[in-house]
Formats: C-alpha cells, sequence, structure tokens
C-alpha cells in the first residue's frame, strides 16, 4: 500500500482558511484574498518557511481547484450581453488588444527580456474576470453601461486566450490545422451534449426528479455539474486539446442550458459556488504560491525588473484598448475601464505553468509575470474604484442608453 503524507494538505487548507479571516479582521486592508493566499502559499512553500511541498495529495486538490475556478469563469460569461453595438466594441477591442500585446511581446524578444512572444501575447491579452466582476458588484457598477461594457470585454478576453493557449500550446505535438479540426470537433461535441442536457432538463419526468433531489443529501445538480466539468476537461484532453477549456466550456455550457435557475432552483449557482471557492479554488492558489520561485525572481536585477515591465505591458495590452469606449463612457469611466481590464492573475499563473512545463519560458520570467499580476490585482481595481467614486457625483442623471 502506498503511504501518503496529508502534512502539506493539512497546512495548505490551514493557509485558505486563515487568508480571507485575516482580511476580514482587517476591513480596512482593501486586498484581495487571492493575493493573500498566494503570497502566504509563497511563505509556507520551500522558497521561505519550506514547511509545504507539492505532494500527490496536494497536486490532485491543486487540479480540482483549477477546474472549478475555470468552470466558475464559465459561469460569469453574460452572453446575454455579448450581441450588437456591445459585441463589436468590445471584440474591436480584444482585436487591438492582441495586437499590442503581439507587438509588446516581439519587442521584448528582441531586448532579450523573454522569449515566446506569442505566448506572452496570449498571456497579457487575459482579465481576471472572478476578480472584476465582484470589484464591479461591490460598487454597484455591474449593471451600469460602463459595468456591461467591462464585463463583455473581460468575457471576450477570458474565451478567446483560452481556445488561442488550446489551439497554439497544447503539450500535444500536432500542428495549428490539426488543432483546429480538433476544436472544431471539440465544438461539436460540446452543442451535442448541450442540446442533450437542455432536452433532458425539458422533460416532466427529469425535471421533477430534479427539484426533487436538489436539496436533499443527493444534491443532484452539483453532482451533474461535476459530471459535465470532468466528462468535459477528459474529452479536450482525449482531443489533444487543453484541460483547462474543457472545464472552462462545462461553465459556459451550464450557463447557457441553465435557462430557468431563478424558478426552480435559485440556490445551486450559490452551492457551486460555496464548493468551488469554499474548498477547491484556495488550493488551487495557495499551491501557486507554493510552486512560486521565489529564487529566480530575486536571481538577478535584471529578473526583477522584468515585473514592472510587464506591469507596464498589462497596461498597454489591455488598458489602451479602452480607449474605443471614450466616446461612450468619457474619459474618467474610460481609465477606470482601463485599469480593471489589465487586471489579470489566474490566467498568468496557469499558461506560465504551461508555458515552463513546455520549456518556452524559464522559471525567473514565469515569476516575474505571476509578480506582474499580484501587483495588477492590488493596484488597478483600487485605482478604477477610486476613480469611480470622485466621478460618481459628476455624472450622476447622465448614464447613457444601454448598448444594444
Amino acid at each position: 500500500m502506498v503511504h501518503l503524507s496529508f502534512t502539506s494538505l493539512a497546512i495548505v487548507a490551514a493557509v485558505a482558511f486563515a487568508a480571507p479571516l485575516a482580511l476580514g479582521l482587517a476591513p480596512a486592508l482593501r486586498l484581495p484574498s487571492v493575493v493573500l493566499e498566494i503570497v502566504l502559499g509563497i511563505v509556507v512553500g520551500p522558497s521561505v518557511l519550506g514547511w509545504v511541498h507539492v505532494d500527490p495529495p496536494v497536486e490532485v486538490l491543486s487540479l480540482l481547484g483549477l477546474a472549478f475556478l475555470l468552470l466558475l469563469a464559465g459561469l460569469e460569461v453574460e452572453f446575454d450581453m455579448l450581441r450588437g453595438q456591445l459585441l463589436r466594441l468590445t471584440a474591436a477591442g480584444f482585436a487591438l488588444s492582441f495586437g499590442i500585446a503581439l507587438a509588446v511581446g516581439l519587442i521584448l524578444d528582441a531586448a532579450g527580456l523573454t522569449g515566446a512572444p506569442l505566448l506572452l501575447a496570449i498571456m497579457l491579452s487575459a482579465t481576471s474576470l472572478g476578480v472584476v466582476i465582484p470589484v464591479l458588484k461591490d460598487s454597484g457598477e455591474a449593471s451600469t453601461q460602463f459595468g456591461q461594457l467591462v464585463i463583455a470585454a473581460a468575457s471576450i478576453a477570458d474565451v478567446a486566450t483560452i481556445v488561442l493557449l488550446s489551439l497554439f500550446f497544447s503539450q500535444e505535438s500536432s500542428g495549428v490545422g490539426a488543432k483546429l479540426v480538433l476544436l472544431g470537433g471539440f465544438a461539436a461535441l460540446v452543442g451535442a451534449i448541450g442540446i442533450a442536457v437542455l432536452q433532458a432538463q425539458r422533460s416532466m419526468r427529469i425535471s421533477k426528479a430534479l427539484v426533487r433531489l436538489q436539496d436533499t443529501t443527493a444534491q443532484i445538480r452539483v453532482r451533474g455539474a461535476f459530471v459535465l466539468l470532468t466528462a468535459f476537461v477528459v474529452l479536450a484532453e482525449k482531443l489533444g486539446l487543453e484541460a483547462i477549456l474543457g472545464a472552462f466550456v462545462a461553465g459556459a455550457v451550464l450557463k447557457l442550458v441553465d435557462t430557468d435557475r431563478a424558478m426552480t432552483h435559485p440556490q445551486f449557482r450559490r452551492k457551486l459556488e460555496a464548493a468551488g471557492f469554499g474548498v477547491f479554488v484556495p488550493f488551487f492558489f495557495v499551491t501557486s504560491g507554493v510552486r512560486f520561485n521565489l529564487d529566480a525572481l530575486f536571481a538577478s536585477g535584471s529578473t526583477i525588473a522584468r515585473v514592472p515591465i510587464f506591469v507596464v505591458a498589462l497596461l498597454a495590452a489591455r488598458g489602451v484598448p479602452a480607449l474605443l469606449y471614450r466616446r461612450t463612457l468619457g474619459e474618467r469611466r474610460t481609465a477606470a475601464a482601463a485599469l480593471l481590464q489589465a487586471t489579470s492573475l489566474s490566467f498568468l499563473v496557469v499558461a506560465g505553468q504551461i508555458g515552463m512545463e513546455l520549456g518556452l519560458i524559464s522559471q525567473a520570467t514565469g515569476a516575474a509575470l505571476v509578480a506582474a499580476g499580484l501587483l495588477s490585482v492590488l493596484l488597478f481595481p483600487l485605482a478604477a474604484l477610486t476613480l469611480l467614486h470622485e466621478g460618481s457625483a459628476g455624472v450622476a442623471g447622465l448614464e447613457p442608453e444601454p448598448l444594444g
């Protein structure tokens, strides 16, 4: 029998509990919990105290945390918003963003600061939807035209960067043409499964059974979501695509097919968030901190210097395209949108790990990118909220007509 130690698992669980509690005890410290989770992971990991190592139990919980994080990110995509002028505006913004990011990647590659310019461009084009949406909700901006624009732009960035990462940087070695075929096959299978789930929900017998079992110990809808998550992850892997694409698509399919959530099962989303954010997702972020190579980051002055360069690169790639919103939002809110769009961490952690596993970026570059992401989450939302609060008196009653 294989002996497994759960000491590291217990310490990671304790850190995941302590991080939000510490922030709750110090409400004046406006710091996202994910930042403290990663920082504490660095402290208890090999880089500082050496209490925790990524052994099999921690690895499994971390992978489940990543899957749940992407499932919940897929659930956050507001598909109803992605149409008409709003879709055209935010799609043009992402196209501009990716163009700027690719130019930045090529410049940094030519300067010898990093390799893999395409991978860096994809990483710089992402926005942390899971960080941005709570900020907008807490500030009362989620339902405004400003909030709709930012959420739509972040949703497009989330979907596009995950697809691009899976297309160009999957662990499998097949070419882009073959990957496009596989991606098309994956989309067809996802569509077929989504239609099957939708048809099953319309069955009166199945629907009654779901309602009867959803709040019992069966928790049938939560179990169904987990089946969908694992099925899409396995399907993506079997087709040579990244597992993260399968996890994200599982959340998006749930969002699309779950049309009567408010009527028959208003607690379903909350239960998924409780399982994800309460148990699994913190394991991913704390473990990311444990894996963080602090020695590589501080190995040389040039590596440390990359951190502010990457922060500026995030602002350039995701912030500059917000200028397209200026006629719609005005200058102050456009600046706030730019800062929120440039807030990125989760995707930098995920894509950085993939890049290091493929040997495309060094440990030092990966550490510098995550450090830049930490700074973006620390600084940009707070600066955006400051701009919004300062400008709220001046724009009261002047909210533009919703984009359609």
